[in-house]
């Protein structure tokens, strides 16, 4: 117990003391914002902070902190160490620049943001980059929804059913104004986020019923099938520590902030509470089963065994919340996930999204190849998904370290976990059965010997662009 409250306690110290610190670095000041100088009111459309706040809680944290956590929690409580200060130094950082980085490019997308400090290699890269992982993303949560909704309604009302529904509600969300739907049921969606993992929180510290373990007892990876920590643990567990997802997003609410001054609370803040939560959800999962075998044998990061938890912890009200979030948060990430896609277009080939026609004109391919995709089984697909979600991160903590260099900023605040993400995603990209671990089997290389060759894979490229960048970081002092 006393760990979990340590844990809680640092994320919040370093909400107020570390992201004080990144905000004065990146220099926040009272300039006019893109909602203000452009304010279209479709896409730039002036909101209240708390409203921005809860939107982009939603945005960035869907089932991530949930499914995430719950699954980073085979590893034991050593997950708590990724979860405080991956989010602390790494995820809050990354959210808070491509937001702000956002800002300061009239609203841009995270693909033109690298393109501007990265070069035109790397922004055709992650134009393309960004809309294929968006487009995965809107995919793999209209099916899960749909097949949950399929179970709580009639027969009659299957699970192709609720797919066309919830790609028709897509489709309007990604359409109207973003304060039409998105703005209005957002902070109601990301109340219910809050309230679950509070109800969760307190029933594990307060109840008597659950043993939460302490860290410096369990000091060891625990997972079950015995997969290592470097580098599963820190692609597992990507929304609740740093997701490149986040990046794709942050540009959203970026278009709504009045003041420059909005983005500590409205970034770097989201971050934290979405830590917080992954916080919540791991402990329930090292607590609420008896071992990681247990919690791997029930399903880990599944739809079952957050409403098992949140049902016996809370209760049929208990219940009745997680159903609702579990059905609501992924919907709530696959319609930004299309919006972005979208605005990531729309940037790409500069088309004017006031204008009602041309919005129909992406979001009606953008929603027909998703449609298609659904149809299909994209299993192997979704398997690439971590990689490139943290492959993304790596990308855009790269392009915000070269802003800093350029302005002459301490650049360090990026660079550090900008290396370490790219030694966990090429470490992951040389050893992963989803990537190149592909080959090691049928070359009958076996697990022992491969997996140190991809460790060195993974400190040769950190070390390999952390020397690029320096010696890129040079030329512009």
């Amino acid at each position: 117990m006393l760990t979990f409250i340590i844990c809680v306690a640092i994320l919040i110290a370093g909400y107020f003391i570390y992201g004080k610190r990144v905000d004065k670095i990146f220099g926040a000041d009272d300039r006019p914002t893109p909602a203000v100088t452009i304010n279209d009111g479709v896409d730039f459309v002036p909101m209240k902070g708390w409203k921005i706040f809860l939107i982009q809680l939603l945005n960035i944290a869907g089932l991530g902190p949930i499914f995430g956590a719950l699954n980073g929690a085979l590893f034991g409580p050593i997950v708590y160490l990724w979860i405080v200060f991956g989010t602390i130094f790494a995820g809050a950082v990354h959210d808070y620049m491509s937001g702000m980085l956002s800002m300061r490019h009239r609203g841009a997308s995270i693909s033109e943001i690298t393109g501007i400090y990265l070069g035109k290699a790397m922004l055709q890269v992650m134009r393309v980059f960004s809309v294929i992982l968006l487009v995965m993303v809107g995919v793999v949560f209209s099916k899960g929804p749909a097949g949950l909704l399929a179970m709580l309604t009639p027969e009659k009302l299957d699970a192709t059913f609720w797919l066309w529904v919830v790609i028709v509600y897509y489709f309007v969300a990604t359409f109207v104004p973003v304060d039409k739907v998105i703005g209005k049921i957002y902070p109601l969606f990301g109340a219910c986020l809050l309230i679950m993992a509070i109800g969760v929180a307190a029933v594990l510290l307060f109840s008597g019923n659950y043993e939460m373990p302490e860290l410096w007892a369990n000091f060891a990876n625990q997972h079950a099938k015995g997969t290592a920590v470097w580098p599963f643990m820190f692609i597992t567990v990507a929304c609740g520590a740093i997701s490149g997802f986040h990046a794709t997003q942050s540009p959203m609410m970026a278009r709504c902030c009045t003041s420059e001054k909005q983005g500590h609370k409205v970034f770097y803040g989201a971050m934290v509470a979405e830590g917080i939560i992954a916080m919540v959800w791991a402990a329930a999962g090292v607590s609420f089963y008896e071992n990681s075998q247990a919690l791997l044998e029930a399903g880990a990061g599944v739809n079952a065994v957050v409403y098992t938890i949140c049902n016996t912890t809370m209760g049929k009200f208990g219940g009745l919340l997680a159903m609702l979030g579990v059905i609501a948060c992924p919907i709530t990430s696959g319609d930004t996930a299309y919006r972005s896609a979208r605005l990531t277009i729309a940037d790409w080939f500069k088309i004017d999204q006031a204008d009602w026609k041309k919005r129909l004109l992406l979001s009606v391919p953008l929603l027909g190849i998703g449609a298609l995709i659904c149809q299909i089984d994209y299993s192997i697909i979704w398997r690439y998904f971590s990689w490139a979600n943290q492959t993304l991160a790596m990308l855009a903590l790269w392009a915000a370290a070269m802003y800093l260099v350029k302005n002459k900023k301490n650049h360090w605040i990026c660079t550090i976990p900008a290396t370490f993400m790219s030694g966990v995603s090429m470490t992951y990209f040389a050893c992963a059965p989803e990537c190149l671990g592909l080959l090691w089997t049928p070359l009958g290389i076996t697990y022992a010997v491969y997996y140190p060759i991809a460790l060195v894979i993974g400190a040769v490229c950190a070390i390999g662009f952390l020397a690029i960048f320096l010696k890129a970081a040079k030329k512009q002092a």
